[in-house]
């Protein structure tokens, strides 16, 4: 019998936390698209306006906030406040147009386009932060603006406009995503989400009141499930990033893409992508994955 080295035990801890982590970060992404589902389900049922469903996820995400702040006994650390207001107008702007591409278009297009942000945050990475510029990552966004052009097949009437929504949330996700970034070295994860659901729950109302109202029974159920879905995923990916490296996580997030592909014919009642919108969506879903790669090293 052979006696095996400390150094090559296994680490059944480690490995446990490693796949809990991967199955988190999974989890969220099923969440996220389940909430666009929901949308779908609900348009046939009742009269929501892709506001009303945007206000109740941040209405629904502070609560949860307040709660485990509360919990803690720990207040908000605001010290740059253009950081976390730059970082909730993005948020807001992503979520709106995102609910809208759902209710325009499709839930699997809309999911997909929602997942092009990487693409742009290594545009605005480029033109921004001299530092970060890479070539391959260029390369990647070209793959991917083809992989966009396919899925939206500009030679389908109707189509050009209405799925702007689902750009407009990828741009806006970017965005949000790099002030996420640079706020996340001045200010706790609570705080930003504190400031993002709060400050988040007040602008939607101001500008979207008229399609804000006290729900019925019915209507309740439909935004509960919507937005507690999204906040679970919100929940979902930042416990699982603890446990998983930035590359696995992103590359994992990225499934996403084939989730709403894959699930749209039979959660959704929606029609295949076909063979065109297939290749659209694994180019971008490749984007993603070499991009992911690219910024993990």
């Amino acid at each position: 019998m052979t006696e095996t080295s400390p150094s090559t035990l296994p680490n059944p801890p480690s490995a446990i936390l490693g796949l809990f982590g991967c199955l988190a970060v999974f989890a969220s992404a099923f969440c996220f698209y389940f909430s666009t589902v929901v949308i779908r389900w609900s348009r046939d049922v009742v009269t929501i306006d892709s506001a009303f469903y945007a206000f109740f996820r941040f209405l629904l995400g502070f609560i949860v906030v307040c709660t485990i702040m509360a919990f803690r006994r720990q207040g908000p650390a605001p010290k740059r406040y253009h950081l976390l207001i730059g970082r909730t107008l993005g948020n807001c702007i992503a979520v709106y147009c995102f609910y809208q591409a759902v209710r325009y278009t499709s839930v699997a297009e809309a999911n997909i386009l929602n997942m092009t942000y990487p693409i742009f945050v290594a545009i605005l990475s480029w033109v921004l932060l001299r530092h970060q510029r890479d070539p391959v990552a260029l390369a990647m966004v070209v793959v991917a603006v083809a992989g966009v052009w396919l899925i939206l097949q500009p030679g389908r009437m109707g189509m050009g406009v209405q799925s702007l929504w689902g750009v407009g949330s990828g741009i806006s996700a970017a965005a949000a995503i790099l002030y996420l970034n640079i706020s996340r070295q001045h200010h706790d994860a609570n705080t930003v989400l504190f400031y993002m659901f709060g400050l988040g729950s007040v602008l939607m109302f101001l500008f979207f009141r008229q399609h804000i109202f006290w729900p019925d029974g019915r209507e309740l159920y439909y935004l509960a499930l919507c937005g507690g879905a999204g906040i679970a995923g919100q929940f979902l990916i930042t416990l699982g990033f603890r446990y998983v490296t930035a590359v696995e996580g992103g590359v994992i997030s990225s499934t996403r893409i084939l989730l709403a592909a894959l699930l749209g014919p039979w959660l959704a009642a929606e029609p295949s992508l076909g063979p065109t919108g297939w290749i659209g969506a694994l180019m971008i879903f490749g984007a993603n994955v070499v991009l992911t790669l690219r910024k993990g090293r």
